[in-house]
């Protein structure tokens, strides 16, 4: 088994820019410090434009290397999290694009498509499983979402960005996100949105194996780059 460099002990509330910095001047594996940081936004953020979840890693892998290797450009002007984040969705579209993809025509809203008969969240073994159903059909819904606002509802509702910072990750206008997640939201019908809306958080959750496994094949091409240079 080969040897695996240590990560440099750092206090926590170190912030992303001085990371960066740090990095820049050489201590590269602290860009595992912000792989942790950010694997969750940036997996539902590619998740948000690829269908396929079998492309999500390799795209967010490949997005890594990207910021790796234009870490010294970045100027702090936007944060690091959204820098980041639009480095991953720009290799995201480009994946799609690679794939013939296609963005879908917004579908008119008919019938009574709703999932209002499900049971609210509860402590029992029972409701939990109600609950976990319930999950599992919000994000089947999110899914099927065209991605423009697939991307806005999760960067907004699920990751918590701002309008402004969602607007700068899909290079938009501030008055088209508010559009497209007022759509996005009508589109999951208020009935749906009512009960799991508090729940968003927990859906396409990057779990730690799959963190591990990004963060490990990403250091270690970044080992690699270093190493022939």
């Amino acid at each position: 088994m080969t040897a695996v460099e240590s990560v440099p002990i750092v206090p926590h509330e170190i912030s992303d820019e001085d990371v960066v910095r740090r990095i820049v001047d050489g201590e590269r594996e602290l860009f595992e410090l912000l792989l942790r940081r950010y694997n969750q936004r940036v997996y539902r953020a590619v998740r948000a434009i690829l269908r396929n979840p079998d492309d999500v890693e390799d795209v967010m892998q490949q997005a890594y290397i990207n910021a790796y290797r234009h870490l010294h450009q970045f100027e702090g002007r936007s944060g690091f999290a959204t820098w980041m984040t639009k480095i991953a969705m720009r290799e995201a579209f480009a994946r799609n694009r690679k794939a013939g993809a296609h963005m879908q025509v917004v579908p008119e809203l008919h019938g009574e498509n709703t999932m209002s008969e499900f049971l609210e969240p509860g402590p029992d073994p029972e409701q939990r499983a109600v609950a976990t159903d319930l999950m599992q059909h919000v994000e089947a819904e999110v899914a099927a979402l065209p991605e423009a606002y697939r991307s806005v509802l999760l960067l907004r509702e699920v990751e918590g960005l701002s309008t402004e910072e969602t607007a700068a990750c899909l290079e938009v206008s501030a008055d088209v996100v508010k559009t497209r997640l007022h759509r996005a939201r009508g589109m999951l019908r208020d009935a749906l949105y009512r009960r799991a809306g508090a729940g968003l958080q927990t859906i396409f959750t990057f779990g730690a194996q799959r963190c591990d496994r990004v963060v490990a094949n990403v250091m270690n091409e970044i080992r690699r780059l270093c190493d022939s240079e």
